[in-house]
């Protein structure tokens, strides 16, 4: 289970300080939490359901197939935004 919270952060191109800035909490209680050192308590894993749009039989280890709260099958949803200057650079902004 923990290593899926690590993997949705970083598939998500998170920091754990915005993670947990999102989250509305410490970075170190996340930190605490992603190395497993301590019991991670149900609101956190509701927590990260909600942000992340994935069933918590996910998180909890109960299948290996990620789906959203939904039901559909989950993927990263991530917003980037391709821009071109007009001296020729391209940007790309997450």
């Amino acid at each position: 289970m923990i290593n899926r919270i690590k993997d949705l952060r970083l598939d998500n191109d998170l920091t754990q300080k915005e993670l947990a800035t999102q989250l509305g909490m410490h970075v170190t209680q996340y930190q605490v939490y992603e190395r497993g050192e301590v019991k991670v308590p149900i609101d956190f894993y509701i927590d990260l359901a909600r942000f992340y749009n994935v069933s918590l039989d996910y998180l909890a280890g109960l299948t290996n197939t990620p789906r959203t709260l939904n039901g559909k099958p989950y993927t990263v949803n991530r917003n980037i935004t391709i821009t071109q200057t007009g001296n020729g650079n391209i940007g790309i902004k997450n």
